[in-house]
């Protein structure tokens, strides 16, 4: 679906068509047809539009015809229904600088576009430059707000951790993990292509802009340098939550050999009084209280002992 919007007397204004100084946005769903029909009017190269479909796209820019093409990468979450995946996958945003438009490619939804798109009656289309910069704005801010996010979640998780005997916790820390995976690849991505535009000023920016470009990488180092120290806390936490899980399991297995034990000598007792032979007090009237209270007492005597220990 391809979207034009203007900005007119501070209002968003959805138009027709592309005029100059509009904004094109490309939405799913995607159709071949519109490419092939937008790059026309454009002046666009397909593949420039089509590189949005490729998932794994890398954080680049480049130019061609005097179109320039931007690629970042943005967090987004995880429809996937197995329940193995990551909570959170990162996405590439295609942003395409024509003579007279700009031009954003969204393969999926994502809430760096819909935040730009509920600000966009602040911006002004005919400077580009800080269109694209306020974009990469919204993809920093989705990275931290994402990584809080995923903060909680561990969070919530390590309360849990103490009392679990499960996998069922660890696993949703290895889906945490493997969304900082892709978060911590797409941020180190995302801030090699930044500092790139800034070194060869591939957009021409003026000195404010400069500033607020380098303010931005300075954002995306502080995103990137937090999820690294989150890799490495849930990294720690699920090792320290291996070997907790180990050691409930652990007194379980000893509380159970415990009841084993205590029930065992009972059992003995009865067993060596229901032989077939001559025993000590056979013929005695209290025959069969000597029996039941040797169990009992040395039942009392191994519960006492455990629960000494503290095993019980």
């Amino acid at each position: 679906m391809i979207q034009y919007f203007k900005n007119i007397d501070a209002r968003t204004v959805a138009i027709e068509e592309p005029e100059n100084g509009s904004w094109v946005n490309i939405t799913p769903p995607l159709r071949q047809a519109e490419f092939e029909q937008l790059g026309e009017t454009l002046d666009i190269p397909l593949d420039f539009l089509t590189d949005s479909l490729d998932i794994d796209e890398k954080s680049r820019y480049e130019l061609e015809d005097n179109v320039k093409l931007i690629v970042i990468k943005t967090p987004t979450e995880n429809n996937s229904i197995n329940e193995s995946d990551a909570y959170y996958i990162t996405i590439p945003i295609v942003i395409i600088l024509t003579h007279n438009q700009i031009v954003t490619v969204n393969s999926f939804d994502n809430a760096a576009i819909k935040k730009f798109l509920n600000t966009f009656h602040n911006r002004h289309p005919e400077k580009r430059n800080m269109m694209v910069l306020k974009i990469f704005e919204k993809v920093v801010m989705n990275f931290l707000d994402y990584l809080k996010e995923i903060n909680q979640r561990r969070n919530l998780l390590e309360q849990k951790l103490y009392d679990s005997n499960r996998n069922e916790e660890l696993l949703y820390l290895m889906r945490i993990q493997k969304s900082l995976v892709y978060f911590v690849t797409a941020l180190r991505s995302n801030e090699l292509l930044l500092m790139k535009l800034e070194r060869t000023n591939f957009l021409g920016l003026n000195e404010d802009e400069k500033e607020f470009l380098h303010d931005l990488i300075v954002d995306t180092s502080q995103a990137l340098e937090m999820a690294n120290i989150y890799t490495n806390i849930l990294s720690s936490t699920m090792d320290a939550f291996a070997s907790i899980i180990s050691n409930n399991l652990n007194l379980v297995m000893k509380r159970l050999t415990s009841i084993t034990i205590v029930l065992t000598l009972p059992v003995l007792v009865a067993s060596i009084y229901g032989m077939n032979v001559e025993i000590p007090y056979a013929h005695s009237p209290h025959s069969f209280y000597i029996p039941i209270s040797i169990a009992i007492i040395t039942a009392v005597v191994m519960s006492w002992y455990f629960m000494k220990k503290k095993w019980f």
